[in-house]
């Protein structure tokens, strides 16, 4: 098989089409703080999961390795938003361990179980996380985008 130089200089397999790829995710439209977005939880998210959807075919970004990653950050928001537990305090204790997802997505990147995307995409959300109310909404961000992934993932 044969494999032509596209216009970058990197080759890519014939019968291969350029619109196959996914393009490279933009994050700059994923905020978090006291005023958010109104389609921050729908079309923000479902242009994040299609993205990604995209990107992953393959081994990559199955929807259950992608779930264990929501299923972290739940638990997480679970532990901060406790009954009868100050927020704010209960946050500052457990935010080390919440922005440890960041390298947890990054070992999965290195061994191949997601995408560039979704390792950018996930570290984009812990990084804007500051606080119990920028928690909330990240969960409910990466919630919004689990629903719409199981929608588009490729079967």
């Amino acid at each position: 098989m044969t494999y032509p130089q596209n216009s970058q200089g990197s080759r890519r397999q014939q019968g291969s089409s350029d619109r196959d790829q996914a393009p490279p995710i933009k994050l700059d439209d994923i905020k978090f703080g006291k005023e958010i977005d109104a389609n921050l939880f729908a079309d923000i998210a479902q242009a994040k999961a299609k993205t990604i959807a995209k990107e992953g075919r393959g081994r990559k970004n199955r929807s259950t390795q992608l779930r264990k990653f929501y299923d972290e950050l739940v638990m997480w928001h679970d532990k901060v938003f406790e009954h009868g537990v100050d927020r704010e305090a209960k946050y500052k204790e457990l935010a080390p361990f919440i922005k440890m997802l960041c390298a947890k997505v990054a070992y999965a990147k290195g061994r191949d179980h997601v995408s560039d995307g979704f390792e950018k995409l996930f570290t984009h959300v812990i990084r804007a996380i500051n606080d119990s109310d920028t928690l909330k909404q990240a969960k409910l961000f990466i919630e919004a985008f689990m629903g719409f992934y199981k929608a588009v993932e490729e079967k």
